[in-house]
């Protein structure tokens, strides 16, 4: 099984790495909030209950996310296991996910706030079909224009330094308690998030024990060994 749960700041590049990692291990890639976006646009039973959390501009509540989270777990596609980004935030919500789905490893991606502003600085997004792309490492084949669609790309109002070095301090705060959880139950990697996506990618598989150069689809053995910093119980 394929249980893996990825933490880390803003623009340490988690979503990039998740989504290459689930094609590898033929797994889909889970984030909590793509899962909420999907429920409310094909207007579910749990969607229309957290679109009017969102119409009104409240967090939608942990205990309606669990359910939307849990349908999504329930699918046949996750039997070999999934990658999870963005879930869970606190150590209560990584007892639920346990009781849900135990999880085999936690991939923490440590990146240093100066790093963090340099990337989310440059992310550009667009607004049609939510692409994401990077000035510096990941910039589109038209300046400004998605490649996908032609949409003109955005800057989000939370990826200007200010808001930048702010998300990073509530991170640390809240996710330390979050780091210890899963440090003390002997599932925690560490690894250093800072480098191009293919160095990291590399240091990812390598943490995971798997081969580096995994085509999309192939099958590996996981969890052998790794190249990562393993964080055991204090």
């Amino acid at each position: 099984m394929y249980r893996i749960v990825f933490l880390g700041p803003p623009g340490a590049g988690k979503g990039t790495q998740a989504a290459r990692l689930a094609r590898a291990l033929s797994i889909p890639h889970l984030s909590t909030g793509d899962l909420l976006r999907s429920a409310i646009a094909e207007k579910t039973p749990l969607g229309l209950r957290a679109e009017r959390f969102v119409t009104a501009g409240e967090l939608v509540p942990d205990a309606l996310v669990l359910e939307i989270l849990k349908e999504r777990l329930g699918r046949s596609d996750t039997a070999r296991g999934f990658v999870l980004d963005g879930y869970p935030r606190n150590p209560e919500q990584a007892e639920k996910l346990a009781a849900l789905a135990p999880i085999d490893r936690v991939v923490a991606f440590d990146l240093p706030l100066e790093v963090v502003t340099e990337r989310l600085g440059g992310r550009r997004v667009c607004p049609v079909c939510q692409a994401v792309y990077n000035l510096h490492t990941q910039p589109p084949r038209i300046e400004g224009k998605c490649d996908r669609d032609g949409a003109s790309l955005e800057t989000r109002p939370d990826d200007r330094p200010e808001s930048v070095a702010t998300r990073f301090r509530l991170y640390r705060e809240k996710t330390e308690p979050l780091i210890r959880f899963y440090r003390d139950r002997n599932l925690l990697v560490t690894i250093d998030a800072n480098g191009p996506p293919e160095t990291v990618y590399a240091r990812l598989t390598a943490a995971l024990g798997l081969a580096s150069d995994m085509a999309p689809g192939r099958d590996a053995s996981v969890y052998s060994g790794g190249g990562a910093r393993r964080s055991g119980p204090a």
